[in-house]
């Protein structure tokens, strides 16, 4: 554990982690929970106190001071120690949006000239950003398939500085083997990011793989509460460095209330986790066999492609379910709208369940030609699952399967 984690010297279990992590006590004021600080800049007591200051500043971040919002906040550190301590990590910022986090990391990774290699099956605006952003500053960037790891080291170049992917991967849950993708990485000298937001640090943490860099859509499981933007990128101090400067830079500074809202919801984080998995594993089950499915996406279902290798690096599988109705785009929509308890609406993680079309949803402006070609199809269905009672929703799920002629 880091030298200020107030945890005890065992090792404690993810719900004490999730609670205790970070944080510095006392808090100010012996409050019991860290308080929001809402301020856009810092007063000194005389120029010597801010020439002390800046002087320090020069050798690295100085812990509890800034001068600017733009550069810091003691609300957002509490909350960046909390993740850094949970992903095992030196350190984590935490950014105004998950793609705040990604675009900011590569921008700070990559130059012109510089190539980098992204799995086809992570999320499409990282992929876009990648494919069309990068281009245009002279970055190139191959696509290789998630599930063929064999066709990774081929692809690199001697120009190549960095290989993106994500585990579990949006919307089929592929899961990479992390230590096979390590090996090729190191062999090669590349820096390695895994975007594991559909995991979080309870279900799997990459770095302890060997991965530079780990990156989380903070709006999803790790708020959990659907009321928020926010992103975190984890890794060592020195890499977490370099792209703290170019955030001072950029400006993606999460606010302090997201900040704080974000440091509320990581308390219960383990607790949510543990329900969410469980309940995913139980709908996973109940729909794989059923008549009218013709196929369930889910890690800890033996029939997922990614089965053992999840089964070896991850303690729980999440609380996304991708699946297929039999039929197409209008049999998938008819089930969408027949359930009662699951929401019509893009992103998971939070504690309602949530429910989506992928080609209505995030590939509404393609054809189902070029849909298909991305690996959409038309009667695809996401199942993000929150906190209900497993049996409501598995019930639900059984009323919704018989409107399907």
């Amino acid at each position: 554990m880091p030298a200020h984690s107030t945890l005890p010297l065992r090792q404690p279990g993810w719900s004490t982690r999730s609670v205790h992590a970070g944080d510095k006590r006392p808090f100010p004021h012996h409050a019991l929970t860290f308080p929001v600080f809402h301020t856009a800049t810092y007063t000194f007591d005389d120029t010597a106190d801010l020439s002390q200051f800046m002087q320090a500043r020069l050798w690295g971040p100085v812990d509890g001071r800034t001068e600017y919002g733009r550069y810091g906040n003691p609300t957002l550190s509490r909350v960046e120690d909390k993740l850094a301590e949970l992903e095992g990590a030196g350190e984590a910022i935490l950014f105004s949006s998950g793609m705040a986090a990604i675009t900011t990391t590569l921008l700070s990774l990559l130059s012109a000239g510089d190539h980098l290699i992204i799995t086809d099956d992570s999320y499409r605006r990282t992929r876009q950003f990648c494919l069309t952003t990068l281009k245009r500053l002279g970055i190139e960037c191959s696509l290789v398939p998630a599930a063929q790891l064999d066709r990774l080291e081929p692809a690199i170049r001697p120009e190549t500085k960095l290989i993106v992917s994500e585990s579990p991967t949006n919307p089929y849950l592929r899961v990479l083997d992390l230590e096979h993708l390590v090996q090729i990485a190191t062999r090669a000298g590349v820096k390695t990011l895994i975007d594991s937001t559909f995991a979080t640090p309870i279900n799997q943490r990459p770095l302890e793989f060997g991965i530079d860099l780990v990156v989380h859509s903070a709006t999803k499981y790790l708020a959990g509460h659907n009321d928020l933007l926010a992103g975190v990128v984890a890794g060592s101090e020195y890499l977490v460095a370099l792209i703290r400067e170019n955030l001072w830079v950029m400006g993606a500074t999460c606010d302090p209330h997201a900040a704080y809202l974000t440091y509320r919801g990581l308390k219960t984080l383990a607790l949510r986790l543990s329900r969410q998995n469980e309940t995913a594993q139980r709908v996973a089950e109940f729909l794989e066999p059923h008549s009218k499915i013709r196929r369930v996406w889910y890690p800890g279902l033996a029939s997922h492609p990614d089965y053992e290798v999840a089964r070896r690096q991850m303690s729980g599988f999440g609380g996304v379910v991708s699946f297929e109705v039999e039929g197409g785009l209008a049999e998938a929509s008819r089930l969408v709208d027949s359930v009662r308890v699951p929401l019509i609406a893009s992103s998971l993680g939070g504690v309602e369940t949530l429910i989506e079309q992928p080609a209505l949803m995030s590939y509404f402006e393609l054809s189902g030609e070029e849909r298909m070609q991305v690996g959409i199809k038309d009667n695809l269905v996401r199942l993000s699952v929150g906190i209900e009672d497993s049996e409501d929703l598995i019930a639900d799920l059984a009323q919704a399967l018989e409107a399907i002629e």
